[in-house]
Order: structure tokens, then sequence, then C-alpha cells
């Protein structure tokens, strides 16, 4: 009995295979609205900036 090596380059065949090709839709996660996570990080900072400025001009 011969043990046929696949190479590392190539997929090996599968057998008994019925599902059929599809596009898969890319996982966002968090990252599926970037525009929220990056204004809250803008409205973040500016808040904080405008703290140190507050306090600066009131000394």
């Amino acid at each position: 009995m011969t043990d046929r090596r696949t190479p590392p380059q190539e997929t090996p065949p599968v057998e008994a295979s019925i599902a059929e090709a599809h596009q898969e839709r890319p996982d966002g996660g968090i990252w599926e609205h970037p525009v929220v996570i990056l204004s809250l990080i803008v409205a973040c900072s500016v808040f904080f900036a405008a703290l140190f400025i507050g306090r600066a001009l009131s000394l």
C-alpha cells in the first residue's frame, strides 16, 4: 500500500465534499464601524485637553 504524499504547497484532495463554493463575508468585529470608535476617542481627548487648558487659564 503506497501512501500518496501531497507537497506542502498544494491542498490535499477532499473526499465526499458536497458543499458549493461561496463567498464568505469577512468578520468585521469591533472594526465594523470605525467612525464610532474614532469619534469617541477624539471626543475624549478634546475633553481631556479642555481640562488642562481650563486649569492653565485659572492659574
